[in-house]
Protein backbone atom coordinates (compact mmCIF):
# COMPACT_ATOMS: atom_id res chain seq x y z
CA UNK A 1 0.00 0.00 0.00
CA UNK A 2 1.52 3.34 -1.01
CA UNK A 3 1.52 6.29 1.44
CA UNK A 4 -1.45 8.08 -0.17
CA UNK A 5 -3.55 4.91 0.02
CA UNK A 6 -2.59 4.58 3.68
CA UNK A 7 -3.65 8.17 4.29
CA UNK A 8 -7.03 7.54 2.63
CA UNK A 9 -7.56 4.77 5.18
CA UNK A 10 -5.96 6.30 8.29
CA UNK A 11 -6.99 9.94 7.90
CA UNK A 12 -10.78 9.50 8.11
CA UNK A 13 -10.23 7.16 11.09
CA UNK A 14 -9.52 10.23 13.22
CA UNK A 15 -13.24 11.08 13.11
CA UNK A 16 -13.27 9.37 16.54
CA UNK A 17 -10.85 11.99 17.90
CA UNK A 18 -12.29 15.51 17.96
CA UNK A 19 -9.60 18.15 18.11
CA UNK A 20 -8.97 21.69 16.90
CA UNK A 21 -11.49 21.50 14.08
CA UNK A 22 -14.49 20.63 16.24
CA UNK A 23 -16.98 23.45 16.68
CA UNK A 24 -19.14 24.11 19.73
CA UNK A 25 -21.84 21.84 18.35
CA UNK A 26 -19.33 19.06 17.69
CA UNK A 27 -19.43 19.35 13.89
CA UNK A 28 -16.47 19.31 11.54
CA UNK A 29 -15.36 22.64 10.18
CA UNK A 30 -15.35 22.51 6.39
CA UNK A 31 -12.62 20.98 4.27
CA UNK A 32 -10.48 23.45 2.29
CA UNK A 33 -11.83 24.35 -1.14
CA UNK A 34 -10.32 22.49 -4.08
CA UNK A 35 -9.20 19.51 -2.00
CA UNK A 36 -9.02 16.24 -3.96
CA UNK A 37 -12.09 14.15 -3.05
CA UNK A 38 -9.96 11.23 -1.89
CA UNK A 39 -8.36 13.44 0.80
CA UNK A 40 -11.53 15.20 1.96
CA UNK A 41 -11.74 12.98 5.05
CA UNK A 42 -8.17 13.79 6.06
CA UNK A 43 -7.81 17.58 5.89
CA UNK A 44 -10.00 20.15 7.62
CA UNK A 45 -9.85 23.79 8.52
CA UNK A 46 -8.72 23.86 12.15
CA UNK A 47 -9.51 26.66 14.60
CA UNK A 48 -6.29 27.97 16.12
CA UNK A 49 -5.95 30.20 19.20
CA UNK A 50 -6.99 33.72 18.26
CA UNK A 51 -9.54 32.52 15.71
CA UNK A 52 -7.21 31.86 12.77
CA UNK A 53 -8.01 28.77 10.71
CA UNK A 54 -5.49 26.55 8.99
CA UNK A 55 -5.81 23.39 6.89
CA UNK A 56 -4.90 20.56 9.28
CA UNK A 57 -3.98 17.02 8.29
CA UNK A 58 -5.45 14.52 10.73
CA UNK A 59 -4.25 10.93 10.67
CA UNK A 60 -3.36 7.89 12.70
CA UNK A 61 0.15 6.51 12.52
CA UNK A 62 -1.36 3.02 12.62
CA UNK A 63 -4.80 1.44 12.97
CA UNK A 64 -3.31 -1.85 14.19
CA UNK A 65 -4.07 -2.11 17.91
CA UNK A 66 -3.21 -4.52 20.72
CA UNK A 67 -5.98 -3.22 23.00
CA UNK A 68 -9.56 -4.51 23.00
CA UNK A 69 -11.61 -1.47 24.04
CA UNK A 70 -15.29 -2.39 23.80
CA UNK A 71 -16.40 0.59 21.72
CA UNK A 72 -13.43 1.15 19.40
CA UNK A 73 -13.46 0.56 15.64
CA UNK A 74 -9.79 -0.51 15.80
CA UNK A 75 -9.97 -2.89 18.76
CA UNK A 76 -7.82 -6.01 18.53
CA UNK A 77 -9.58 -8.84 16.73
CA UNK A 78 -12.12 -6.73 14.87
CA UNK A 79 -12.25 -7.47 11.16
CA UNK A 80 -11.41 -4.17 9.47
CA UNK A 81 -8.81 -2.79 7.05
CA UNK A 82 -5.54 -1.88 8.78
CA UNK A 83 -2.53 0.16 7.76
CA UNK A 84 0.65 1.51 9.33
CA UNK A 85 2.91 4.43 8.41
CA UNK A 86 6.58 4.37 9.23
CA UNK A 87 7.58 7.67 10.88
CA UNK A 88 9.69 8.58 7.84
CA UNK A 89 6.85 7.77 5.45
CA UNK A 90 4.34 9.89 7.35
CA UNK A 91 6.72 12.84 7.70
CA UNK A 92 7.63 12.77 4.01
CA UNK A 93 4.00 12.62 2.90
CA UNK A 94 2.96 15.45 5.21
CA UNK A 95 5.79 17.66 4.03
CA UNK A 96 4.88 17.04 0.39
CA UNK A 97 1.30 18.16 1.15
CA UNK A 98 2.69 21.17 3.01
CA UNK A 99 4.91 22.17 0.09
CA UNK A 100 1.87 22.03 -2.21
CA UNK A 101 0.01 24.40 0.11
CA UNK A 102 -2.60 21.77 1.01
CA UNK A 103 -1.89 21.69 4.75
CA UNK A 104 -0.33 23.93 7.39
CA UNK A 105 -0.55 21.71 10.45
CA UNK A 106 -0.64 18.10 11.64
CA UNK A 107 -2.75 16.21 14.19
CA UNK A 108 -1.07 12.83 14.75
CA UNK A 109 -2.61 10.06 16.83
CA UNK A 110 -2.32 6.29 16.77
CA UNK A 111 -3.68 2.97 17.86
CA UNK A 112 -1.36 1.09 20.19
CA UNK A 113 1.03 -1.27 18.40
CA UNK A 114 3.73 -2.99 20.45
CA UNK A 115 2.95 -1.17 23.75
CA UNK A 116 2.23 2.47 24.59
CA UNK A 117 5.89 3.48 24.96
CA UNK A 118 6.83 1.82 21.65
CA UNK A 119 4.02 3.63 19.83
CA UNK A 120 4.97 6.90 21.52
CA UNK A 121 8.53 6.53 20.24
CA UNK A 122 7.18 6.28 16.69
CA UNK A 123 4.96 9.34 17.09
CA UNK A 124 7.94 11.29 18.45
CA UNK A 125 10.14 10.05 15.62
CA UNK A 126 7.68 11.31 12.98
CA UNK A 127 7.60 14.75 14.61
CA UNK A 128 11.39 14.84 14.95
CA UNK A 129 11.81 14.11 11.25
CA UNK A 130 9.42 16.93 10.40
CA UNK A 131 11.10 19.44 12.70
CA UNK A 132 14.75 18.55 12.17
CA UNK A 133 15.08 17.00 8.72
CA UNK A 134 12.45 19.05 6.91
CA UNK A 135 12.63 22.17 9.07
CA UNK A 136 8.85 22.35 9.52
CA UNK A 137 7.95 25.11 12.00
CA UNK A 138 4.18 24.96 11.75
CA UNK A 139 1.52 23.51 14.03
CA UNK A 140 1.79 19.96 15.40
CA UNK A 141 -0.59 18.24 17.82
CA UNK A 142 0.76 14.94 19.18
CA UNK A 143 -1.27 12.36 21.06
CA UNK A 144 0.22 10.93 24.26
CA UNK A 145 -0.26 7.17 24.42
CA UNK A 146 -1.48 5.23 27.48
CA UNK A 147 1.57 4.19 29.48
CA UNK A 148 3.97 6.61 27.78
CA UNK A 149 7.03 7.37 29.92
CA UNK A 150 7.66 10.79 31.47
CA UNK A 151 10.71 11.43 29.29
CA UNK A 152 8.61 10.63 26.23
CA UNK A 153 5.95 13.12 27.34
CA UNK A 154 8.67 15.78 27.68
CA UNK A 155 10.08 14.89 24.25
CA UNK A 156 6.64 15.17 22.65
CA UNK A 157 6.13 18.55 24.29
CA UNK A 158 9.42 19.85 22.91
CA UNK A 159 8.22 19.01 19.40
CA UNK A 160 4.50 19.86 19.55
CA UNK A 161 2.36 22.95 19.93
CA UNK A 162 -0.30 20.85 21.65
CA UNK A 163 -0.37 17.41 23.28
CA UNK A 164 -3.38 15.43 24.44
CA UNK A 165 -4.32 12.41 26.51
CA UNK A 166 -7.64 10.65 25.96
CA UNK A 167 -9.12 10.03 29.41
CA UNK A 168 -12.26 8.63 27.73
CA UNK A 169 -14.18 8.43 31.02
CA UNK A 170 -14.46 10.41 34.29
CA UNK A 171 -13.35 7.60 36.61
CA UNK A 172 -12.15 3.99 36.91
CA UNK A 173 -15.68 2.57 37.04
CA UNK A 174 -16.74 4.14 33.77
CA UNK A 175 -13.45 3.43 32.04
CA UNK A 176 -13.80 -0.28 32.90
CA UNK A 177 -17.08 -0.33 30.97
CA UNK A 178 -15.33 1.10 27.89
CA UNK A 179 -11.77 -0.19 28.03
CA UNK A 180 -11.36 -2.91 30.67
CA UNK A 181 -7.60 -3.23 30.27
CA UNK A 182 -6.75 0.47 30.59
CA UNK A 183 -5.75 1.90 33.96
CA UNK A 184 -7.37 5.28 34.57
CA UNK A 185 -4.93 6.84 37.01
CA UNK A 186 -1.68 5.02 36.22
CA UNK A 187 -1.88 5.02 32.39
CA UNK A 188 -3.93 8.12 31.59
CA UNK A 189 -4.44 10.71 34.32
CA UNK A 190 -0.81 10.52 35.42
CA UNK A 191 0.27 11.68 31.92
CA UNK A 192 -1.88 14.81 32.26
CA UNK A 193 -0.29 15.45 35.65
CA UNK A 194 3.18 15.14 34.11
CA UNK A 195 2.21 17.57 31.35
CA UNK A 196 1.06 20.08 33.97
CA UNK A 197 4.30 19.67 35.95
CA UNK A 198 6.42 20.11 32.83
CA UNK A 199 4.41 23.15 31.74
CA UNK A 200 5.12 24.86 35.07
CA UNK A 201 8.87 24.37 34.52
CA UNK A 202 8.82 25.16 30.79
CA UNK A 203 11.26 27.79 29.50
CA UNK A 204 9.06 30.11 27.47
CA UNK A 205 5.56 29.43 26.09
CA UNK A 206 4.58 25.84 26.87
CA UNK A 207 2.53 23.60 24.57
CA UNK A 208 -1.14 23.40 25.51
CA UNK A 209 -2.90 20.22 26.60
CA UNK A 210 -6.35 18.74 25.97
CA UNK A 211 -8.31 15.60 26.73
CA UNK A 212 -11.30 13.73 25.29
CA UNK A 213 -14.27 11.95 26.84
CA UNK A 214 -16.62 9.43 25.26
CA UNK A 215 -20.17 10.49 26.16
CA UNK A 216 -23.11 8.17 26.73
CA UNK A 217 -21.54 4.73 26.62
CA UNK A 218 -20.53 3.95 30.20
CA UNK A 219 -23.39 5.19 32.37
CA UNK A 220 -21.49 8.33 33.34
CA UNK A 221 -23.42 11.44 34.32
CA UNK A 222 -22.76 14.97 33.11
CA UNK A 223 -21.96 15.93 36.71
CA UNK A 224 -19.21 13.27 36.84
CA UNK A 225 -17.74 14.44 33.53
CA UNK A 226 -17.81 18.10 34.50
CA UNK A 227 -16.37 17.57 37.97
CA UNK A 228 -13.30 15.99 36.40
CA UNK A 229 -13.19 18.68 33.72
CA UNK A 230 -13.25 21.43 36.37
CA UNK A 231 -10.32 19.83 38.22
CA UNK A 232 -8.36 19.55 34.98
CA UNK A 233 -8.98 23.21 34.14
CA UNK A 234 -8.26 24.51 37.61
CA UNK A 235 -5.34 22.37 38.74
CA UNK A 236 -3.71 20.97 35.58
CA UNK A 237 -4.07 23.94 33.25
CA UNK A 238 -6.02 22.02 30.60
CA UNK A 239 -6.76 24.10 27.50
CA UNK A 240 -9.91 22.24 26.53
CA UNK A 241 -11.95 19.11 27.10
CA UNK A 242 -13.59 17.44 24.10
CA UNK A 243 -16.80 15.44 24.32
CA UNK A 244 -17.44 12.78 21.67
CA UNK A 245 -21.01 11.49 21.57
CA UNK A 246 -20.89 7.69 21.51
CA UNK A 247 -21.94 6.01 18.27
CA UNK A 248 -21.98 2.20 18.11
CA UNK A 249 -19.54 0.51 15.76
CA UNK A 250 -20.54 -2.81 14.13
CA UNK A 251 -18.38 -5.74 15.18
CA UNK A 252 -17.65 -4.41 18.67
CA UNK A 253 -19.11 -5.56 22.02
CA UNK A 254 -21.04 -2.27 22.21
CA UNK A 255 -22.56 -2.45 18.73
CA UNK A 256 -26.11 -2.69 20.16
CA UNK A 257 -25.65 0.08 22.73
CA UNK A 258 -27.84 3.09 21.84
CA UNK A 259 -26.05 6.12 20.42
CA UNK A 260 -25.67 9.20 22.56
CA UNK A 261 -27.46 12.38 21.65
CA UNK A 262 -25.17 14.94 19.99
CA UNK A 263 -27.20 17.58 21.83
CA UNK A 264 -25.89 16.12 25.09
CA UNK A 265 -22.31 16.58 23.91
CA UNK A 266 -23.21 20.13 22.85
CA UNK A 267 -24.52 20.96 26.33
CA UNK A 268 -21.36 19.52 27.87
CA UNK A 269 -19.25 21.81 25.68
CA UNK A 270 -21.32 24.80 26.77
CA UNK A 271 -21.04 23.85 30.44
CA UNK A 272 -17.31 23.20 30.20
CA UNK A 273 -16.79 26.72 28.83
CA UNK A 274 -18.78 28.11 31.76
CA UNK A 275 -16.29 26.35 34.05
CA UNK A 276 -13.23 27.46 32.08
CA UNK A 277 -14.08 31.00 31.00
CA UNK A 278 -17.07 32.29 32.98
CA UNK A 279 -16.24 31.61 36.63
CA UNK A 280 -18.93 29.00 37.25
CA UNK A 281 -18.50 26.17 39.73
CA UNK A 282 -19.71 22.66 38.93
CA UNK A 283 -22.46 22.63 41.53
CA UNK A 284 -23.88 25.89 40.19
CA UNK A 285 -24.76 24.19 36.92
CA UNK A 286 -28.44 23.30 36.43
CA UNK A 287 -28.27 19.51 36.72
CA UNK A 288 -31.43 17.43 36.75
CA UNK A 289 -31.93 14.86 39.55
CA UNK A 290 -30.17 12.20 37.44
CA UNK A 291 -26.99 14.32 37.32
CA UNK A 292 -27.38 15.29 33.66
CA UNK A 293 -27.92 18.72 32.13
CA UNK A 294 -31.28 19.52 30.52
CA UNK A 295 -31.14 19.04 26.76
CA UNK A 296 -33.79 21.60 25.90
CA UNK A 297 -31.94 24.70 27.13
CA UNK A 298 -28.34 25.82 27.33
CA UNK A 299 -26.95 25.71 30.88
CA UNK A 300 -26.13 29.42 31.15
CA UNK A 301 -29.65 30.41 30.16
CA UNK A 302 -31.12 27.87 32.58
CA UNK A 303 -28.99 29.30 35.41
CA UNK A 304 -29.96 32.87 34.53
CA UNK A 305 -33.67 32.07 34.49
CA UNK A 306 -33.38 30.72 38.02
CA UNK A 307 -31.14 33.44 39.47
CA UNK A 308 -31.38 36.66 37.45
CA UNK A 309 -35.01 37.17 36.43
CA UNK A 310 -35.87 38.62 39.82
CA UNK A 311 -32.47 40.20 40.47
CA UNK A 312 -31.24 41.54 37.11
CA UNK A 313 -27.69 42.80 36.64
CA UNK A 314 -27.13 46.55 36.24
CA UNK A 315 -24.67 46.65 33.37
CA UNK A 316 -23.43 50.13 34.27
CA UNK A 317 -22.18 49.02 37.68
CA UNK A 318 -21.66 45.24 37.68
CA UNK A 319 -18.21 43.72 37.85
CA UNK A 320 -16.84 41.46 35.16
CA UNK A 321 -17.74 38.28 37.06
CA UNK A 322 -21.41 39.32 37.33
CA UNK A 323 -21.55 40.39 33.67
CA UNK A 324 -20.28 36.99 32.59
CA UNK A 325 -23.30 35.37 34.25
CA UNK A 326 -25.65 37.16 31.82
CA UNK A 327 -26.67 35.22 28.68
CA UNK A 328 -25.39 36.96 25.57
CA UNK A 329 -22.32 38.43 27.30
CA UNK A 330 -19.05 36.58 26.82
CA UNK A 331 -15.53 37.40 28.02
CA UNK A 332 -14.75 39.77 25.15
CA UNK A 333 -18.16 41.41 25.36
CA UNK A 334 -17.74 41.96 29.10
CA UNK A 335 -14.36 43.61 28.53
CA UNK A 336 -15.76 45.86 25.79
CA UNK A 337 -18.73 46.77 27.97
CA UNK A 338 -16.53 47.75 30.92
CA UNK A 339 -14.34 49.87 28.63
CA UNK A 340 -17.39 51.53 27.03
CA UNK A 341 -19.01 52.60 30.28
CA UNK A 342 -15.89 54.57 31.18
CA UNK A 343 -16.87 56.83 28.29
CA UNK A 344 -20.51 57.19 29.31
CA UNK A 345 -23.56 55.35 30.63
CA UNK A 346 -25.23 52.60 28.62
CA UNK A 347 -28.95 53.28 28.31
CA UNK A 348 -30.25 51.28 25.35
CA UNK A 349 -29.96 47.80 23.86
CA UNK A 350 -28.49 49.48 20.79
CA UNK A 351 -25.52 50.46 22.94
CA UNK A 352 -24.94 46.79 23.72
CA UNK A 353 -25.38 45.67 20.12
CA UNK A 354 -22.73 48.18 19.09
CA UNK A 355 -20.33 46.34 21.42
CA UNK A 356 -21.01 42.98 19.77
CA UNK A 357 -23.19 41.74 22.64
CA UNK A 358 -26.26 39.57 21.96
CA UNK A 359 -28.49 42.25 23.47
CA UNK A 360 -31.84 40.51 22.91
CA UNK A 361 -30.54 37.43 24.70
CA UNK A 362 -29.24 39.50 27.60
CA UNK A 363 -32.28 41.79 27.90
CA UNK A 364 -34.45 39.74 30.32
CA UNK A 365 -31.61 39.61 32.84
CA UNK A 366 -30.23 43.16 32.92
CA UNK A 367 -30.96 46.75 33.90
CA UNK A 368 -29.85 49.67 31.74
CA UNK A 369 -29.39 52.76 33.87
CA UNK A 370 -31.83 51.34 36.42
CA UNK A 371 -34.53 50.28 33.94
CA UNK A 372 -35.47 46.93 32.44
CA UNK A 373 -35.24 47.00 28.63
CA UNK A 374 -38.23 45.85 26.60
CA UNK A 375 -37.62 42.25 25.59
CA UNK A 376 -39.07 38.88 24.68
CA UNK A 377 -37.87 35.83 26.61
CA UNK A 378 -35.72 33.46 24.53
CA UNK A 379 -36.92 29.85 24.46
CA UNK A 380 -33.54 28.09 24.30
Amino acid sequence: MDPVEKLRLLGPATCYEPAEEVSLAGRWLSAPAGLPPDLSGCIYYAAMPGGRRIPLLKTLLTSVCERDCFYCAFRAGRDCPRATFTPDELARLFFQLYQRGMVEGLFLSSSILGSGPHTQDRLIAAAEILRHRYGFRGYIHLKIMPGAERDQVAAAMRLANRVSVNLEAPNDRCLAALAPHKQYTEELLQRLRWIAELRREWPGPAPSATTQFVVGAAGESDRELLRVTAVLYRHLGLARAYFQAFHPVPGTPMEHHPPASPVRAHRLYQASFLLRDYGFGVEELPFRPDGNLPLEVDPKLAWAREHLLETPVEVNRAGREALLRVPGIGPRGADRLIAARRRGRLRDLRDLRALGIAADRAAPFILLDGRRPACQMALF
